[in-house]
């Protein structure tokens, strides 16, 4: 059965990672709407801050991160313990697609939206679409443990929230499991029952061994974009294990929609605003509201 989100009004604060353009700077945008004091997270020192000031809004501020920074999630951390205290919300945006791509060549193929949505475009794109190892190590590093690094950073400041948390963990459609060929890669990141941390790492780390052989295929991975793919996979199970470690927490994964960003070249269909507004209602749960759960968009769907 599917079931809808709805709001609150009141006060917290915010942190959105990958937030200078795209669905990021729009649940910055939408938060800040809603009153939430909201810090707007980028790489680019000089991104964010444009970024920042192109909104317009004195509740948004800028802290550069870099997640792929060991030393990035802890420097934040120390920021927002000087400036709030603690946190109410953290919203998992940043992400990267781990491919080289030929733009032009892309555009040329005219691809139905409902092809990309099918995984239907996978044999389409073989010339246009270059997945090489380094681009996948990226990938997974950024989309899962960069993740990993913010949330294990800030969930001392989330854990002193008088709101009561939420933390957003942005996933794709190419997460869901039911897309991923092999059935033993399905059973691990599938079942709650020894699902953990390490259990997920042992599966990013036999893709990254089958990725560097050349043997995708033979492994059961995902042959349309196989890095961003497994690493939501893995988000959306690392995202299961933190919600039954922080059961006071509303800690859930979504699926934003196809929407018109740099990350799929502008294929998508739905606008920023679309796109945020599943991450922003996620974000803002009331006490008691769902965790542990997918969303496509505002709607509760299956990991499967």
């Amino acid at each position: 059965m599917r079931n809808s989100i709805y709001s609150k009004p009141i006060n917290p604060v915010a942190v959105v990672t990958g937030a200078n353009k795209g669905i990021g700077l729009e649940v910055v945008r939408q938060l800040a709407l809603h009153g939430v004091t909201v810090v707007l997270t980028a790489r680019d020192q000089g991104r964010g801050t444009r970024a920042v000031d192109s909104l317009k809004l004195p509740n948004v501020l800028f802290h550069q991160l870099d997640v792929r920074d060991p030393g990035g999630p802890p420097a934040l951390a120390d920021f927002l313990t000087a400036r709030f205290g603690s946190l109410d919300i953290l919203v998992n945006n940043a992400g990267h697609g781990g491919v080289t791509t030929d733009v032009e060549g892309l555009k040329a193929l005219n691809i139905d939206p409902r092809q990309w949505l099918s995984g239907g475009a996978a044999d389409l794109v073989r010339g246009v679409i270059k997945q090489d190892y380094e681009g996948a190590v990226a990938c997974i590093d950024i989309n899962y443990f960069g993740c990993k690094r913010v949330t294990e950073a800030l969930l001392p400041l989330l854990q002193l929230s008088s709101w009561g948390a939420t933390i957003v963990n942005v996933s794709s459609l190419r997460s869901e499991l039911r897309r991923i060929p092999g059935e033993r890669i399905r059973k691990e990141l599938g079942e709650m029952e020894g699902l953990s941390e390490e259990r997920i790492e042992e599966v990013l780390r036999r893709f990254l061994e089958d990725m560097k052989r050349g043997d995708l295929d033979g492994g059961g991975w995902c042959l349309m974009l196989p890095a961003y793919s497994i690493s939501k996979a893995a988000l959306n199970a690392y995202t299961r294990v933190l919600a039954a470690r922080h059961p006071a927490m509303r800690i859930n994964c979504v699926h934003p929609g196809y929407v018109d960003t740099d990350i799929n070249w502008h294929t998508g269909i739905l606008t920023v605003s679309e796109g945020a507004r599943g991450p922003v209602a996620l974000a803002m749960l009331p006490a008691g509201g769902p965790s542990g759960c997918y969303y496509d968009q505002t709607t509760l769907a299956s990991f499967f």
